[in-house]
């Protein structure tokens, strides 16, 4: 897990009221005790190309993450015209076991930056469920100089929760962005840029379940 040395700022609620909420669902209880399976449907974006990202389940079902290999924004020396801005966006096919329903409460996002003085960097997402409108982009900005590591979280809180409908297949998107600005940086003599990955060539973004039990019929 990468060190958080530089946190984004703080974020807005992952998604909005557009949503209906999941009816007369109970209180938020522990994950459920089966196995869920999430299918990684489609994946598209210059940041994402085929075979470059991965989903898997955490063991006690409170987690996914998605393993990203070649997500790279750059802008300067080698960059071309259209490097500066990279994404991806994913469609997800969540099995979730009989009688529960879920949101998502949180989502880190981790890598590293190189930004040149001057020069400016742009991490954002927004999620939403197959058929409903899509959310606002929550966005952290980041600046040069800066030579590190990073990471960003989007949080909701409880009440702001939007939940998956009960006893309906419906996809999850999710639609991430890198962006990278030469600024007042020199792009004739330098090279700035943003990846979402680690030393080791990989980044793990991981995305928080919350549960509910749906109302019996």
């Amino acid at each position: 897990m990468l060190r958080p040395l530089f946190v984004g700022a703080a974020a807005a609620a992952l998604v909005t009221t557009c949503f209906a909420p999941a009816a007369n669902a109970s209180k938020i209880e522990n994950p459920p005790p089966d196995k869920i399976v999430i299918d990684l449907v489609t994946v598209n974006g210059s940041g994402c190309p085929a075979g470059t990202a991965a989903v898997a389940v955490s063991p006690d079902n409170t987690a996914f993450t998605v393993t990203y290999s070649d997500y790279l924004a750059k802008v300067g020396v080698g960059a071309s015209p259209t490097d500066f801005r990279k994404n991806c966006q994913l469609d997800l096919d969540v099995h979730v076991p009989q009688g529960f329903t879920y949101a998502v409460a949180e989502a880190d996002y981790r890598g590293f930056a190189h930004l040149e003085n001057g020069a400016t960097g742009l991490e954002r997402a927004n999620y939403y469920f197959q058929g409903m409108q899509q959310t606002a982009y929550i966005s952290h900005d980041f600046s040069g100089a800066l030579d590190d590591d990073w990471q960003t979280t989007d949080t909701t809180d409880v009440a702001s929760l939007v939940w998956a409908p009960c006893g309906e297949e419906r996809n999850f998107n999710v639609n991430t962005e890198l962006r990278v600005g030469a600024g007042t940086s020199d792009p004739t003599k330098t090279t700035s840029f943003m990846t979402m990955d680690s030393a080791d060539g990989s980044i793990t973004t991981t995305y928080h379940l919350a549960w509910k039990q749906c109302p019996t019929a």
